[in-house]
């Protein structure tokens, strides 16, 4: 499970109106399941939180616009922070202000469409 990450890398998975679960950015991973389902081991179902998992920060917020999938639920945001932002991320709150705006934009414009995004590095 190797990774050519850079300083401000994370893992980011959502899902869209119509498509499910996707990596949307693979923290420098070619398959960055195996990070993810390892730092949101113990986190199982919370719908929010902050959680430091030893090198890396599990953060899962709601999405901050309220947007719904198909079926009405909410759309969770996970990411997993490395290097950079595992060490300057203290809180959910903090999280959501530092991460979000740089996804937002990116989110806004593929969440409606009818297949997912490609994946970035």
């Amino acid at each position: 499970m190797s990774a050519t990450t850079t300083d401000d890398a994370f893992i980011w998975a959502t899902r869209g109106r119509t498509w499910t679960f996707r990596f949307l950015r693979r923290g420098g991973y070619e398959d960055p399941f195996g990070v993810y389902r390892d730092t949101f081991a113990e986190i199982n179902d919370q719908p929010e939180g902050w959680w430091r998992v030893g090198d890396k920060v599990a953060l899962r917020f709601l999405d901050p616009e309220g947007r719904k999938d198909a079926a009405g639920r909410v759309i969770p945001h996970d990411f997993v922070l490395m290097r950079r932002w595992a060490q300057e991320i203290h809180s959910l709150d903090d999280g959501r202000r530092k991460i979000w705006p740089l996804v937002a934009d990116e989110f806004s414009l593929a969440w409606d469409n009818a297949e997912p995004p490609v994946q970035r590095g």
